[in-house]
């Protein structure tokens, strides 16, 4: 009989190290940065001119587009989002229905 899997999964092993909700936050920032560049890009804006539209700064803007700062607010997110003619949506998943990788 075939082992489908030998040991733990890798969302266990960073459970157990007590760093799973620091590494899903950083996978979540990182997606949202992504998108946000790719909807710069996709409108032709530089960072200056969506600060500008924004109402905030440049530095303000640097922060939300650097994947490894997850020290954002929503209000940032949903006003890029606003500006870029995107709709921000978050949701809680239960985490009882993710299936093991």
């Amino acid at each position: 009989m075939k082992k489908r899997h030998v040991g733990s999964n890798f969302d266990e092993f960073l459970r157990e190290q007590g760093l799973l909700v620091q590494a899903e936050t950083v996978a979540i920032k990182r997606v949202l940065a992504y998108q946000i560049a790719g909807a710069m890009k996709q409108k032709k804006l530089t960072k200056a001119e969506l600060a500008k539209l924004m109402g905030t700064s440049r530095a303000q803007l640097d922060r939300l587009l650097d994947p490894e700062n997850p020290s954002v607010t929503l209000q940032s997110l949903g006003r890029a989002a606003f500006v870029l003619g995107k709709r921000l949506t978050v949701e809680m998943d239960d985490k009882r229905k993710r299936k093991a990788a």
